[in-house]
């Protein structure tokens, strides 16, 4: 089966999931979203996403409409509902259908729980070894980035700033200091030390994030954990993209310009082999 769909309660076609458009997800873009990769149609990582969900849920004062072990079952169960060995899940859970009014609603106001997947689709070998590219542009979004918010329009306008100058991805700074792109964390690597702008909020706390500076630190790569200038991005010997779809990728070119050699550079190269067995090793358990 493809094309199926989670929505409060029930599986369903995609093509046939309906929400009433006083949801306030549609008015008002009031709900939070996770998106869990699932190697052989193992979850990755998935006791972190859902910390990470009840984290984003408690930060917009919205309870959580199902347990640990609810979430872990419907993931599992939709995960089975497709073919896909290698899936993307998307769940997204909003405040409900009520008035319009900016307030929030009583507590007989239901959550929305959505939930599909999709083919994951991670970088091609090719793009691996050759690197994306990236432009710059100056973080316009709002304050709590660190909450994994519905409302992605400041987003949407970075990414198609990226998209407009035929690049892959945009590289933001605010202040003068590195934050992140519009989908995906961003390190710097100079003189073999790797550069990591600190969780705070202006940054999304990546899950991959996560699991490149445990890699890192198993590698022995020198690590900082640190504010990162603008000046130390532009003049890094390697600069890379971290999500859970592009996995560790690093950019060759920003803003028109080499970055480094201009090629994916030794440290980038040891930590995503390192990604690479710890996936494989994820896949193996799964079998």
């Amino acid at each position: 089966m493809s094309d199926i769909a989670y929505l409060n309660g029930e599986f369903l076609l995609l093509d046939q999931a309906r929400v009433p458009v006083l949801d306030r997800g549609f008015i008002f873009g009031d709900g939070i979203y996770e998106v869990i990769p699932a190697y052989s149609r193992r979850p990755f990582r998935l006791p972190e996403h859902l910390r990470r969900l009840q984290r984003s849920l408690d930060a917009i004062r919205l309870a959580n409409p199902m347990t640990g072990a609810e979430w872990t079952r419907l993931i599992h169960d939709l995960i089975a509902r497709h073919a896909g060995e290698d899936q993307s899940v998307y769940l997204q859970v909003t405040r409900g259908v009520a008035k319009r009014d900016h307030a929030f609603p009583g507590r007989e106001t239901m959550p929305t729980v959505f939930m599909m997947s999709n083919p994951l689709v991670t970088p091609s070998r090719e793009m691996v070894e050759a690197g994306a590219t990236a432009v710059t542009a100056t973080d316009f979004r709002w304050l709590r980035c660190d909450i994994k918010v519905t409302s992605l329009l400041a987003n949407c306008l970075l990414r198609q700033h990226a998209a407009d100058a035929g690049a892959d991805e945009v590289v933001m700074f605010r202040d003068g200091y590195l934050t992140e792109g519009s989908s995906s964390n961003v390190f710097a690597v100079k003189t073999g030390v790797l550069l990591a702008p600190p969780k705070n909020h202006l940054v999304l706390p990546g899950i991959t994030y996560d699991v490149v500076l445990e890699l890192a630190a198993l590698r022995k790569v020198p690590v900082e954990v640190r504010e990162v200038t603008e000046s130390e991005v532009r003049g890094a010997d390697e600069l890379w993209l971290t999500s859970s779809s592009k996995e560790v990728l690093a950019i060759t070119r920003l803003d028109g310009k080499p970055v480094g050699s201009g090629r994916p550079g030794p440290v980038f190269k040891t930590v995503h082999q390192a990604f690479q067995e710890f996936k494989r090793k994820i896949m193996r358990q799964a079998a």
